[in-house]
């Protein structure tokens, strides 16, 4: 039977972030709408910039790795900000409060470590 990895790193690709702009869409319009602190600030950096940073990883990237453009790149925001929130935002946390970021995490990562595929602008 032959291999299909590149249909299958489309589906991861595409699911994936299309997943994570659930996340994404609902915090761009609140911060167009004028509330610029849509994230906290658990890193020190300030809500603001915490909230470019969050829209970037969420909004953004979600939708470059959809059409497979800068893949590896763009997979790099959303690894952050999902080790973020396992690692500080909910440290302290039971492991059912952050699944989703640690499938997101895991997800993330290796759409960076396998890149695109073949149905992507990443094409080679």
């Amino acid at each position: 039977m032959k291999r299909k990895i590149d249909l299958g790193l489309l589906i991861l690709r595409v699911g994936l972030s299309a997943m994570m702009l659930t996340h994404g869409i609902s915090k761009f319009t609140d911060f167009v709408g004028g509330d610029t602190a849509i994230a906290g600030d658990p890193i020190g950096l300030g809500t603001f910039i915490s909230s470019i940073l969050v829209l970037i990883a969420e909004f953004i990237a979600p939708i470059l790795i959809i059409i497979g453009l800068k893949t590896r790149l763009m997979a790099i925001p959303v690894i952050i900000a999902m080790g973020v929130a396992v690692f500080i935002a909910h440290a302290g946390d039971p492991i059912g409060d952050k699944e989703m970021a640690i499938l997101y995490l895991v997800g993330f990562t290796s759409i960076a470590l396998m890149g695109a595929g073949r149905y992507s602008l990443d094409r080679k």
